[in-house]
Order: C-alpha cells, then structure tokens, then sequence
C-alpha cells in the first residue's frame, strides 16, 4: 500500500513536469510518513549519502569536459577519426563511432558530447549523402556507446552507490565499448555497401600525421587517465583534479578561445550540475531505504528468482530493467533507484561486481538512447531535424548493434575484468 502511493505521487509529479529530483524526494517523504518513519531519518539519508569522498572527481571532470567543448578539441578529434577510417567505405559514419570513442574520454558528460558530436558531424554527414535518420542514428549509438569510456560521470556515481573502486570501474570500460564500438563499424561498414555510402576520403599517411598533431592535445588525456589509473599513480579524484588544470592550460595557453569569463561560468556551471548530481544521490537514499523496509529487495528476488539459474540470463534480465528506468527517469535516476536494490542479489549469486557495473552502466547508456523517451535520443534527433517516429524505422539495426555488443560483454566477463585485473585492482 505504501510503495503503491509512492509511486502514485512520483508519477503524478513526474506527469506536473516537476523535476525528477524533487518528485523522487517528495514521494519519498510521503513513503517515509505513511510508513510512521522518524522524521530523523530523512536528514540522516540525506547527509550520510553527499559525504563519499569519490564525489570529489565530479566536478573536476565536468569542468574539464565543459571547458574542452567550449574550446573546440572535438574538431581536432573528428579529423583525427576521419584520417583514420574516411578512406573506407561508409568511413565518415565510422569516424562518428571512433570520435564517440576519443571524445567521451576527455568529456565526461553525454549531453555535451551529443551536442559537440552532432553539431560538428550532422551537417558533412548529410552532405556526404547519408540519411538524416542514419546520422541522427550514428550520433546516438557512438554517444550510447561512449557511456562505457571514462570519465563519465555515471559510473563515478555507480562506483559510489555499490561501494567499489571508481579506478578499477574506470579500468574495466574500455574495453568493452571497443567491443561495441566494433560491433556498430561492422554495421556502418554492411550499411555502406547496402546504401552506397561514399568512401570520405583517399588514405594518406601525410592527412593521418598533420591530423594526430592536431589531436595531441587532446589525446594527451586518455592517455592520461590510463596510463595513470593502470600503474596506480593517482585516484579518480586526483585525475579530475589533473585533467581539469590540464585542460585550463591547454584552453588558455594553445586554444586561446576561451576568456576568464568564459572560464568563470564554466565553473559555476559545473558546481550547479555536482550538486544537482549529489542532491539526487541524496534523495535516492532515502527512497532505497524506504523500499528497504518495504520489502522491494524480497519482491525483486523472486521476480528474478527464475533468472537465477544462469547469470547471463539474471544480467540480460537486470539490464533490460535498467534500460527502461535509463529511457524514462535517465542514467542517474535509474542507477541510484534500481541499482542498489538489486546490487546485494547479484553479489550474492556469485557475479563479479566491476563486471555488474559494468553491464548496468552499458544498459543505461543504451537506455539513454532508447526510442521514444531516451533523453540523449531526443537530442541527437533535434541536431538531425528528424522526428521520433520518422526516424524509429532507421534506428533499429543500431539498436541490435548495440545489444550484440551488450551481450559479448555480458558473456564474457574477462572484457570487463582483463584491465583492472592485470593492474591489481581485482583478483
């Protein structure tokens, strides 16, 4: 009865176009009175949940990301990506997947990279020939695959929320957004040759050389982030706090397009998105412990309990689950909501926890994408000037692309754990 006007009030919220925080926190509180809960317990939620020192690297790489956007790295990386791949066939729509790739290294935000990525992408992939469906369709599925790249913003939360190392979470991305990322060049490549799209460009080793000069200053980061996390020289926090000066140097002293004023917003703008980050962490707390005492994690293990006989079967299950709370509440929402409530069942099972977090944080990047509510979806599609459903008929080989990738990860749990393994992060 409890969780049933719960979640009456957080849909009638949602439906007055209330904020999700704010819906989540007030239907929360009305569990919490229902429930005759002290009152204590709110502002002991509330405290007890902003005060993860993981937190900290936040910030640091949202203001980082802003500021690379803003001072335009993303041309230099979209040229480097089509010197490398223009010169096959469909190879401009492989260069969107490859910049998703670079780009969401040194970003950290997926709206900000859907608006760098499509505002830089859209208009020569619409000259080259391509449908605006398909670029609307390539912006999405690299930006949903991109989720997997650090230092997204959502797996220093989800590091957060199910207490593991946000370093060896960082680690375990990479490779399987390759692995998806060559799953969605496979398709542009099959795509290509359905629909003749043009070779971008002729190779040349001199456009590769004058292209990867261009991008050092970006690419400096990954290499970065890596190298750094991989021979434990620094924490996540200590790497935002790295990349963002870097990325201050670099705008101020090479770009040179970016004015103290421009900077001074950039870190006002970035405050006002922590916070909102850690509010809403915050408030999720308080509705995970009122489900808590409801009984969720009971209902929810019998709902999955037939899913338990294998643990692909219970992470294709968990994953489509989050990919629908990832298509209607968002990423975060989705994991500081359902994560935690079914985190304790997978432990338990057996299933690692970096390759769980690994799986969810791909499912909610899917989610993100997912047609007709995906947030990041409705974006790309405003940068292509094409409708939900005119474009639905085009998206769906991408969509399959992208679950053929989630499925290798979920089956072989070695592409999330080779990295953080051999770097002793893991056993």
């Amino acid at each position: 009865m409890v969780l049933t006007v719960t979640a009456l009030v957080f849909i009638g919220l949602l439906m007055l176009s209330m904020p999700i925080v704010f819906s989540l926190g007030i239907s929360a509180l009305v569990g919490l009175v229902l429930s005759g809960v002290p009152m204590q317990q709110l502002a002991s939620s509330l405290v007890g949940a902003s005060q993860n020192w993981v937190l900290l690297a936040i910030p640091s790489f949202v203001f980082a990301g802003s500021l690379m956007e803003r001072c335009g790295m993303s041309n230099a990386l979209v040229e480097l990506a089509r010197a490398m791949v223009g010169w096959l066939r469909g190879g401009l729509g492989m260069s969107v997947i490859v910049v998703s790739y670079f780009f969401s290294d040194i970003c950290g935000s997926k709206m900000a990279e859907v608006s760098a990525l499509g505002s830089a992408l859209v208009p020569p992939l619409k000259r080259a020939g391509y449908r605006a469906e398909d670029a609307a369709s390539l912006i999405a599925a690299g930006t949903a695959m991109g989720m997997l790249v650090p230092p997204a913003i959502f797996m220093i939360v989800i590091s957060a929320v199910t207490n593991q190392s946000t370093v060896a979470l960082f680690l375990a991305g990479f490779i399987p957004a390759a692995v998806i990322g060559v799953c969605l060049c496979l398709l542009v490549l099959v795509q290509a040759h359905i629909l003749g799209w043009p070779k971008d460009s002729k190779p040349s080793w001199a456009r590769l050389g004058h292209a990867a000069r261009h991008a050092t200053v970006p690419m400096v980061i990954p290499v970065v982030i890596l190298g750094g996390f991989y021979i434990g020289a620094f924490t996540a926090t200590e790497a935002g706090a790295i990349v963002a000066l870097y990325s201050l140097l670099a705008a101020k002293l090479y770009y040179r397009n970016v004015s103290w004023r421009d900077v001074g917003h950039i870190a006002y703008e970035s405050g006002v998105m922590t916070a909102a980050v850690v509010f809403l962490l915050a408030v999720a707390t308080v509705f995970q412990y009122l489900m808590g005492i409801s009984g969720v994690p009971v209902l929810l293990g019998e709902l999955l309990a037939p899913l338990q006989s294998s643990h692909w079967l219970f992470l294709v299950g968990v994953a489509a689950m989050t990919m629908l709370f990832g298509m209607v509440l968002e990423g975060l929402p989705a994991a500081v909501v359902l994560i935690p409530v079914v985190f304790p069942i997978a432990v338990k099972m057996g299933i690692h926890p970096i390759h769980f977090d690994i799986v969810q944080t791909a499912a909610v990047g899917i989610g993100l994408f997912l047609p007709p509510m995906g947030v990041g979806l409705l974006m790309a599609l405003r940068f292509a000037e094409v409708s939900v459903f005119q474009h639905a008929k085009y998206y769906w080989p991408y969509l399959l692309a992208l679950l053929a990738g989630l499925m290798l990860i979920i089956c072989i749990p070695e592409l999330s754990l080779f990295l953080p393994r051999s770097a002793g992060f893991v056993r």
